[in-house]
């Protein structure tokens, strides 16, 4: 099979298929040699995160039950934020990928994984593993384009409720996990009346146990465990979650929306070969620039590209396999989108807003 045709911008150069086999063959021999090497490093890289990020959310609940004292309050919201990010972004999505389960540890094995996160783990699993990865940027298949709410792909129907895709855009930041946790409701498919709340019935249900859990953990038991500083301890939870809300919408929202990103139509996608699958990866993601703690914090989804191409190897490999994948798009002339956060998130911000008018 060809190499899919792009719905928007096209490449350079369009690979034929035979090009298309041997690109492939080049990224399935990077994926296991890397599998082939997989040992104590990597187990010893996930249980020294892990062991970070217990010691910032005990050190951060710790210090923000003294949170009268100013300075106590903001570094423990700090370091429960970050323990948050490190949770969700590291841990937890990298885990719920099955990237560790080789290692046969019950606590890192991705099909029994809870986070800390108002998203049920198996609709996550569900949403993200399957439908996102299986069908990156292929519109009305990946429903992570838009996650049922906004408008980020021309190829999307206007309507005027897309007026409001900077207030949704912003709402969906501020309260991201909220956000994912409905992801699987469909509420794109209930706006257009195609199903109702009903049908959704056991969803809902799931996910409202978990928000409650999440909810009583975060706003109830631990307040009042601080007795008269309850107060300070709500506030310090509230903000340590909104750091990881947006954090986490920044760097997603990078990884797929920025310009040069691609998108596809079903028909262009049938039948896909191995090769052509690695090449709608490449073209419907991005990567960020930055340093060693910016990756980890990001769950190394700063390499988006290669996340997509290999997303059950372990995240930390990324870094060392990004060169290799940048030069082997260079010879066979597909581009390789890449570049600084600033950067990538203004073109989101700019696509958000020139998306919400009828005219694009």
């Amino acid at each position: 099979m060809s190499a899919p045709v792009l719905t928007q911008e096209r490449p350079p150069v369009t690979p034929e298929p035979a090009q298309i086999d041997l690109f492939g063959a080049e990224l399935d021999a990077i994926r296991q040699r890397v599998l082939d090497d997989l040992g104590e490093r990597d187990a010893n890289y996930i249980h020294q995160v892990i062991k970070a990020q217990r010691g910032l959310e005990i050190g951060g609940r710790a210090l923000l039950f003294l949170g009268i004292v100013p300075p106590f309050w903001l570094a423990g919201t700090a370091m429960l934020g970050l323990s948050k990010i490190l949770d969700n972004m590291e841990i937890g999505h990298n885990v719920m990928h099955g990237q560790y389960d080789w290692m046969g540890e019950k606590a890192l094995y991705g099909q029994d994984f809870e986070w800390d996160s108002a998203c049920p783990s198996d609709q996550w699993r569900h949403s993200h593993n399957y439908m996102h990865h299986t069908y990156t940027n292929i519109v009305g298949m990946d429903r992570d384009i838009g996650y049922g709410i906004l408008r980020m792909s021309e190829t999307q129907k206007w309507e005027p409720y897309f007026f409001g895709n900077p207030v949704y855009a912003f709402l969906l930041m501020v309260l991201f996990q909220y956000g994912v946790a409905v992801h699987e409701l469909e509420t794109e498919r209930i706006r257009a009346g195609e199903i109702g709340f009903r049908d959704k019935k056991e969803m809902l249900t799931e996910t409202w146990r978990k928000v409650r859990r999440q909810t009583l953990k975060d706003y109830v038991a631990y307040p009042l465990l601080a007795g008269p500083f309850a107060p300070l301890v709500f506030a310090g939870n509230m903000t340590a979650n909104l750091m990881r809300n947006v954090w986490a919408y920044t760097i997603i929202f990078c990884g797929h929306f920025p310009d040069g990103t691609q998108e596809f139509s079903i028909e262009e996608t049938e039948n896909e070969s191995r090769g052509a699958w690695y090449y709608r990866q490449i073209l419907g993601s991005a990567n960020l620039t930055g340093g060693k703690w910016f990756h980890i914090f990001s769950g190394n989804l700063s390499f988006q590209v290669e996340h997509h191409l290999f997303p059950d190897l372990p995240a930390h490999r990324y870094a060392e396999i990004a060169p290799e994948v940048q030069e082997i798009c260079r010879r066979y002339g597909i581009p390789y989108n890449s570049g600084p956060l600033y950067k990538q998130f203004g073109t989101v911000v700019r696509k958000i807003f020139k998306l919400a008018l009828p005219w694009t």
